[in-house]
C-alpha cells in the first residue's frame, strides 16, 4: 500500500487564547512538544515539564524565542507526589489560574508477558497510569473553583492487543477507564475530562528504539499507510481543549486510522 502525504501543517485560529496550560512530557519530540507548539500557536500560556531536564530546558528556549513571554517550564516525574504538586502550584503562581492539563507522560517498551518482570510491569504502571492519577488529581484540586479542562494521553492499546505490551496496553486502558470516571466526578466542579488515543504517531526519539520491521508492520495497518505526525494528534488535543468541544467529557477520541 502507498501510503497517503501528510497534509499541510494548519495554522493557529485563536482557540486558546489567554489560556493557562500545562503540558507533560513535553521536551520537544513528540505529541507533548507538538501540544505545547499548537497550544502556543493557538494563543496559549504554556508551562512545559519533563523529567528529562536537558531536552525540557532547550524546548524552553526554542519556544520562548518564538513566542516569548507565553513559555515557562518545571522539570517534573510524573511518579513524585511533591514534584507534581510543585508543577501545578508554579501553574498558579506563574499565571493566577490553571485552565487546560494535557497528561502527556507515558513509558513504554516491549516485552513477552511470561519473561516481564514485577519492576518491568510496576515502572509502565506507575509512570503512565500512576502519574495520569496524580496530575489529574492535582488538576482537579485547582480547577474545583473556576472550571478547565483536562486531556489524557492514551492509546488504541487500550482497546487492542499486542504482543510484548501487556503492561502498556494494561495502563492505557486504565488510563481511559481513569478519564471516564474522573470525567463524571469532574461535571460538578465544572471541568471536562477527556482523552485521545493514538495509534501511531512516529518521532526521531521513538524511532530510534522501534525496529524497522515493527514500524512497517504498524504503519501498514495504517489505513493511510503512514504513521500520524504529532502535531495531527496535538490538533486532536486542541479540539478537546477548546470551546468546540464544550459537551464532550468522559470521552476517548481515537486518533488513528487503523482498519485492523
Amino acid at each position: 500500500m502507498t501510503g497517503v502525504e501528510s497534509p499541510a501543517y494548519v495554522p493557529g485560529h485563536g482557540l486558546l487564547a489567554g489560556r493557562t496550560a500545562v503540558v507533560t512530557a513535553a521536551a520537544g519530540a513528540g505529541i507533548g512538544g507538538a501540544t505545547a507548539r499548537r497550544f502556543l500557536e493557538e494563543g496559549a500560556r504554556v508551562l512545559l515539564s519533563d523529567a528529562h531536564v536537558r531536552r525540557l530546558k532547550e524546548y524552553e528556549a526554542e519556544l520562548r524565542g518564538q513566542f516569548p513571554g507565553a513559555v515557562t517550564a518545571v522539570a517534573c516525574d510524573v511518579t513524585d507526589e511533591t514534584q507534581v504538586t510543585a508543577l501545578f502550584d508554579t501553574a498558579v503562581q506563574e499565571h493566577g489560574r490553571l485552565d487546560v492539563v494535557v497528561n502527556n507522560a507515558g513509558l513504554g517498551g516491549t516485552c513477552a508477558l511470561v519473561d516481564m518482570t514485577d519492576e518491568q510491569w510496576s515502572r509502565v504502571l506507575d509512570v503512565t497510569l500512576g502519574g495520569t492519577f496524580r496530575c489529574v488529581r492535582a488538576a482537579l484540586r485547582r480547577m474545583r473553583g473556576t472550571g478547565g479542562v483536562i486531556v489524557n494521553n492514551a492509546s488504541v492499546l487500550g482497546w487492542r492487543a499486542q504482543a510484548g505490551q501487556a503492561h502498556y496496553a494494561a495502563a492505557k486502558a486504565g488510563v481511559m477507564a481513569l478519564t471516564r470516571c474522573a470525567a463524571v466526578e469532574a461535571a460538578a466542579y465544572g471541568v471536562r475530562v477527556n482523552a485521545v488515543a493514538p495509534s501511531l504517531a512516529i518521532h526521531p526519539h521513538l524511532a530510534k528504539v522501534t525496529s524497522p520491521d515493527l514500524l512497517a508492520e504498524l504503519t501498514a495497518r495504517e489505513a493511510f499507510g503512514r504513521y500520524a505526525e504529532p502535531w495531527e494528534v496535538a490538533n486532536a488535543i486542541v479540539f478537546l481543549a477548546s470551546g468546540y468541544s464544550s459537551y464532550l467529557t468522559g470521552e476517548v477520541v481515537s486518533v488513528s486510522s487503523q482498519h485492523a
